[in-house]
């Protein structure tokens, strides 16, 4: 099979038709260079050009076989300069996870970013809950997740601090205050986040009842905010949200902050277990030097684990 290199030669001498000048152009003497024409014509069985002492043509077979030639050189390049590229994390694709959650305003800041400092990789994104997405990680089925703590001793960076506020439907007694001393939840309705789908915030909001001496009374789970206000606000119960939750806030459903309780808050983290992918080291290349803050779990890479909520 003929070499890229007898490709060069071959379409420099068809556009000069003159060795010396074709050899002076490819910074070679004229020897090597009739020595690659002749290799290239005996690699593909037939003659590239008709040469006379005075002049030098191509044949009928070499002019169609110079415009396949400039088409496989263009094409070689090409593929080294994309290939380049994706060296280098200007392009190529990044597999992200995201939680419902973090699509109400840190995902689409995070996507819009990405897109004005990093246009040429493409995102594929995951809707999973946490637990979900650190399986996919460990798996190698995303690149990155956007999840809550615990870190597990992976890389992360700390993207996002929420309060957690109370969220109350619109007619509540206490709707009109402020803020709400968290005793409003003593022996009342709370609907709440699982614990094993999620554990962090469900942990999260243990942790300000406990804090605050508080035992609500029927606790009832459910997986996504928006569904947990959805019930607040049809009067089913009291819940405790990341502030990130009034962005999809019915009209019926007003969030307070709580009085007198430490300022404890939900996180949201970018995590990963290895950067392999060009890709992904661009996009963390991109969010040290443009997110607002943000907090490297650990140090050279390697995290310390993140807070437990106070129990």
């Amino acid at each position: 099979m003929f070499e890229l290199s007898q490709l060069r030669c071959f379409v420099a001498v068809a556009e000069e038709l003159h060795f010396r000048r074709a050899a002076a152009r490819l910074h070679m003497t004229q020897p090597p260079l009739s020595r690659q024409i002749q290799l290239l014509e005996h690699e593909i069985g037939f003659a590239l050009f008709l040469r006379t002492s005075r002049a030098v043509r191509l044949t009928p077979a070499g002019q169609v076989f110079l415009h396949q030639a400039r088409r496989m050189l263009r094409m070689a390049e090409g593929a080294a300069r994309e290939a380049l590229r994706v060296a280098r994390g200007e392009t190529g694709s990044l597999t992200l996870g995201f939680t419902a959650a973090s699509s109400y305003a840190v995902l689409p800041r995070l996507v819009a970013l990405i897109r004005r400092s990093a246009p040429g990789i493409e995102l594929n994104l995951r809707e999973m809950v946490t637990v979900e997405q650190w399986t996919a990680l460990r798996a190698g089925g995303i690149d990155a997740g956007l999840l809550r703590p615990p870190a597990g001793g992976v890389p992360f960076l700390r993207l996002e601090r929420e309060e957690m506020l109370l969220a109350l439907p619109r007619d509540h007694p206490m709707a009109a205050e402020e803020a709400v001393d968290p005793a409003v939840l003593d022996g009342q309705p709370l609907i709440t986040y699982p614990p094993v789908e999620g554990r962090y915030l469900h942990d999260l909001v243990l942790s300000v009842l406990r804090l605050s001496g508080v035992a609500p009374g029927r606790v009832q789970h459910v997986s996504q905010t928006h569904s947990i206000l959805a019930l607040v606000g049809a009067g089913i119960g009291l819940a405790l949200v990341p502030r990130a939750a009034d962005r999809l806030r019915p009209v019926d459903v007003v969030l307070r902050p709580l009085r007198g309780t430490p300022p404890l808050s939900a996180e949201l983290i970018l995590a990963w277990t290895g950067a392999d992918n060009p890709a992904l080291e661009a996009v963390l290349a991109v969010l040290r030097r443009e997110w607002p803050e943000p907090d490297q779990g650990g140090a050279a890479g390697k995290p310390e684990p993140a807070a437990q909520p106070v129990p």
